[in-house]
């Protein structure tokens, strides 16, 4: 049975999609179990963070000042707001906005998140200030991870320390790159 016309074209523009994609390396010994933090406080959660450090990836190619705004939706999902500058802080501003889903509510440490449906992403928190000062995210494939923080800036001792517990983890952290932020 031949294929209808629109049938083709949505083919050919996932295809072409797909290709566009370039996986990043993985940056994590997989044979070691992720484990997410016990529980987050989704309302303490909610707000500005700004990015710290994460590695590298194809959505954030020559983003500087990279920020991430949660908010509560009615629905119990949240809204995704993401903004970064283009190669300076005076640069074009990018905007992302998605939706975020908790995938285990025992914990509320898993999340899903979405910026193009049907296309969802893991989002685990797996590192928490008690204060909710900072966190480190990440996702089981070791592709993705992002160390974020309330504030624009952490101390040389807090960096110190998040790469540490990172390699703990099995993470290779020269892989990292560090996020300016004016």
């Amino acid at each position: 049975m031949p294929m209808k016309p629109a049938a083709i074209v949505f083919a050919i523009l996932f295809s072409t999609l797909l290709a566009g994609c370039e996986r990043p390396p993985v940056n994590r010994d997989l044979s070691r179990p992720l484990a997410t933090v016990g529980n987050v406080d989704i309302a303490r959660y909610a707000g500005r963070w700004y990015e710290i450090a994460r590695f590298p990836n194809g959505f954030e190619t020559d983003c500087v000042a990279v920020t991430a705004t949660y908010a509560a939706n009615g629905d119990g999902s949240l809204k995704v707001t993401n903004r970064c500058r283009k190669k300076a802080f005076d640069g074009p501003e990018e905007v992302a906005e998605g939706r975020a889903r908790v995938v285990d509510a025992a914990t509320n440490a898993k999340l899903a998140v979405t910026f193009f449906w049907p296309f969802e992403g893991d989002y685990w928190v797996l590192a928490l200030a008690p204060d909710y000062s900072w966190a480190v995210v990440g996702e089981p494939s070791g592709r993705y991870l992002w160390i974020l923080s309330r504030s624009p800036k952490i101390s040389p001792e807090l960096r110190a320390d998040l790469v540490k517990w990172l390699e703990g983890q099995g993470y290779k952290t020269r892989a990292l790159y560090w996020t300016p932020q004016p």
